[in-house]
């Protein structure tokens, strides 16, 4: 018999031995996976910020060529009204001129479909 309980003792040990190996595997793992989460976390965050970086850079330059094609739209209106008062200064008295002779020099006659009432 007491080989026999030898044998159980024996099983119960290596049992116990089995069940702390499976234990620490298990904390190893959740260790592992604790620390893969804080690292994938920390690779997400470092690409966000470069994407966040990129896409500031891509809006400057946008807005800056939307500032630079604003000032050069308000040159040019400037420049176009700056032509449009040169040419009406220029042209005005001879504008007038005719405006006055069409109103001022009447031609009476008398209308071709007029008939005369008798």
């Amino acid at each position: 018999m007491t080989s026999q309980s030898q044998g159980i003792q024996q099983l119960l040990q290596a049992e116990k031995r089995a069940k702390d190996k499976l234990e620490e595997a298990k904390k190893r793992k959740g260790t592992r996976l604790k620390q893969a989460k804080e690292e994938a976390i920390a690779e997400i965050d470092h690409y966000r910020l470069q994407r966040e970086k990129e896409f500031r850079n891509k809006q400057t330059n946008v807005m800056g060529s939307q500032g630079n094609l604003s000032a050069k739209i308000e040159e040019q209106t400037t420049e176009t009204v700056r032509n449009l008062a040169s040419s009406y200064h220029k042209n005005m008295e001879s504008m007038m001129k005719k405006l006055l002779s069409t109103i001022c020099d009447i031609n009476p006659e008398v209308h071709p479909n007029f008939r005369h009432a008798v």
